[in-house]
């Protein structure tokens, strides 16, 4: 799969060759990782190019775009917006797999954590996004009160680039160098995207960075806990900064992904412990996005219950943090079923493994990594 569509040109994969042309952050940090777990040095090359347009003030596009401009920011060759920085985790698992990391690599993403830390970040010390696209869930359920402010008619399980998509666009703000840096509509402190900030801090410090990175993680992590952990639930939830409303609280995977975080065993024990609960996030074929015991859970919706492998990977990384070998086990297996069952699907039914979206689509390709 990852040969078919692999570009040499380009140095990377495409997600998949029709429907995603472009190359995004998060797919091709993925992507880098089933390289390596399958033993090719394209992984290096895979990540080098994710991070190859990075601006001058270290934000990293979460799109390189292969063809005509389209409209993510006023920027004509890349994204103005960003995705989760999954790419210092990218950057150890190749590593530790004995890939070379290509020369300055390490230092784009100090520039790019710095760019975080420095950019996005409220008063009260947690990293903020500034458009759904930036949480790589851009359909979660989590950003339906800023939906239903002034957009009532649209739902987000129309086409993924819906006019408020664009409109929240108009209402982002650049700095000089064409990176997104606030909206006026639209920003949040979502509890994944913090949980993979401080994680890749911890990771970089790991890599031979400043070990001051170590600092700034258990910072964020101390600013996580006590403003997003929702002790009715069990989870962490999300924080809206400007606009959005109680919808930030729905049950998603995201509320389990500060366990890669967190300093507090109990809470971490709490989260994980709902990844083998069928009434949760437990199902025959993976982990559903969305609490099946939730009533915007939809499981064959996209973002609203559908299962997904790279969501998978990451609860299971959280889950080998706390030596959670049970719930390893049960998510693996599943994860496998649900390949199979899908296709290497983008997206699956976790209760049937039916694939929606691009079938195939790289990031699938992640079930090789399951188990380290």
């Amino acid at each position: 799969m990852l040969e078919a569509h692999w570009d040499p040109d380009r140095g990377h994969c495409y997600p998949h060759g029709s429907r995603y042309p472009h190359q995004w952050l998060w797919d091709s940090c993925f992507t880098a990782i089933c390289w390596a777990a399958l033993g090719d040095g394209r992984a290096a090359s895979e990540l080098e190019t994710a991070l190859s347009d990075q601006l001058p003030d270290g934000f990293v596009p979460h799109m390189r775009y292969a063809g005509p401009t389209i409209e993510r920011g006023p920027l004509g060759h890349v994204s103005s917006f960003t995705q989760p920085p999954v790419h210092a985790h990218a950057a150890a698992y190749l590593a530790g797999h004995g890939v070379e990391l290509p020369q300055g690599l390490t230092d784009r993403i100090e520039r790019a954590l710095h760019f975080l830390w420095a950019r996005r970040r409220d008063r009260g010390g947690l990293v903020f996004i500034v458009h759904p696209w930036e949480s790589g869930a851009d359909d979660s359920p989590r950003w339906d009160s800023w939906l239903a402010a002034d957009w009532a008619p649209l739902r987000w399980d129309q086409p993924r680039f819906t006019e408020f998509d664009l409109h929240l666009v108009g209402q982002a703000r650049f700095d000089r160098h064409g990176a997104a840096v606030a909206s006026t509509e639209f920003q949040v402190a979502p509890a994944a995207f913090n949980a993979l900030a401080g994680h890749a801090a911890v990771e970089l410090a790991g890599l031979g960075g400043d070990q001051r990175w170590r600092d700034r993680a258990a910072a964020l992590a101390a600013a996580m806990d006590d403003r997003l952990w929702d002790d009715r639930q069990g989870l962490w939830s999300d924080a809206p900064l400007v606009g959005g409303g109680p919808s930030a609280a729905v049950p998603t995977l995201d509320g389990v992904l500060p366990a890669l975080l967190t300093a507090d065993p109990d809470r971490a024990a709490r989260a994980l412990d709902q990844l083998l609960d069928p009434a949760r996030f437990a199902a025959p074929f993976g982990l559903a996005f969305v609490a099946r015991d939730h009533p915007k859970h939809e499981p064959d919706a996209y973002w609203r219950g559908t299962a997904w492998m790279q969501m998978n990977y990451l609860a299971v990384l959280a889950a080998r943090r706390w030596g959670r070998d049970d719930v390893i086990g049960q998510v693996v297996e599943s994860s496998r079923r649900a390949a199979v069952a899908s296709g290497f699907a983008e997206h699956w039914n976790p209760e049937t493994g039916q694939g929606h979206g691009a079938v195939p689509l790289t990031w699938s390709a992640l079930v090789v990594a399951l188990e380290g």
